[in-house]
């Protein structure tokens, strides 16, 4: 078993490269048009074809159990959450227009990608990755419809019409090639390109995600709240984690799937309510607080629930 100090430097270096991340954006080497431009060449190339190597080949995504049930699971998890969050954004006077919705959003949505990749990785190996990649599709699915519906009433039909995306065709395909062996008569050049596009990703991916919240460091009065800050910590960092470990406890999961919700369970939230609050009317002041809130406190708090949860579950 892990000890602290270990899970807490594996946790380190993720920080770390975020940090340099909210650096280059200081000193202006990513800014305007490239920020943009970067942030979709980590979503729609390098991330997927990081999925792609990582789902292809993996042997563990052959179990009927590790490719249907992680998603259920990444969806019916992503909506309680969501539901909790407008519970407790009532509970604490928050009203539409003032944050309510979007505090439910981002307190429901746990960092899925760029953060658990490398943990799991660091833990377990690089063949870890597959299963939280195909629990993500179920993440995915709940963010851009329940989601949406919270945030802004946009109909059923416009929410899954966004899942048609890169990522999600990168899945597809290497969920195919995987269960028809397909993946060992792969052309060389093409996994050779696909895996230096995918060893970019996660290094990408957090650099990006460093970007985006440096432009929020020069309003620190805005940076927290204790109302919003505090409540979604609670949240996010303590009442729903204890509900995923029960989850992961009691039901009958696959090891590779109890692994993914013991990770996801330690996440802070995931960056991507900023964006949608952004686009689609929220309030990301609030977003942003809930982000900041919960990603420096899981600098600490990630490894005392990974540890405990590993423990608790047996994996």
């Amino acid at each position: 078993m892990m000890s602290y100090w270990q899970l807490l430097l594996l946790v380190l270096p993720v920080f770390a490269v975020i940090g340099v991340g909210v650096a280059v954006r200081r000193v202006h080497w990513i800014e305007g048009e490239a920020e943009t431009s970067l942030i979709r060449l980590a979503v729609n190339v390098c991330y997927p074809c990081l999925i792609f190597e990582s789902v292809a080949g993996n042997a563990a995504l052959r179990t009927p159990g590790n490719l249907v049930l992680p998603p259920l699971v990444g969806f019916g998890v992503t909506f309680l959450g969501i539901r909790a969050g407008l519970l407790v954004a009532q509970a604490i006077g928050l009203h539409v227009g003032q944050g309510l919705r979007t505090f439910a959003l981002a307190v429901g949505i746990t960092n899925y990608g760029y953060l658990p990749l490398p943990i799991m990785e660091g833990i377990w190996g690089p063949e870890s990755r597959a299963v939280l990649m195909v629990h993500n599709v179920g993440v995915e699915a709940a963010i851009w419809t329940v989601g949406l519906l919270v945030l802004s009433g946009e109909s059923l039909r416009d929410g899954w019409r966004r899942l048609v995306s890169p990522i999600v065709v990168a899945l597809g395909l290497a969920v195919a090639c995987n269960l028809s062996g397909l993946t060992p008569h792969l052309p060389k050049v093409v996994t050779d390109t696909i895996h230096a596009l995918g060893v970019c990703g996660i290094p990408l991916g957090l650099i990006m995600t460093g970007v985006s919240l440096a432009s929020y460091v020069d309003k620190p009065s805005e940076l927290f709240d204790a109302k919003v800050s505090g409540a979604a910590m609670a949240l996010r960092l303590g009442v729903l984690p204890v509900a995923m470990l029960l989850l992961a406890k009691y039901v009958p999961f696959s090891s590779e799937l109890k692994r993914v919700i013991v990770v996801q369970a330690a996440m802070p939230t995931a960056m991507v309510p900023v964006i949608i609050a952004r686009l689609y009317g929220g309030h990301p002041r609030t977003a942003v607080q809930i982000v900041l809130g919960t990603t420096v406190v899981g600098i600490f708090t990630i490894p005392l629930w990974i540890g405990a949860g590993l423990k608790w579950v047996g994996v």
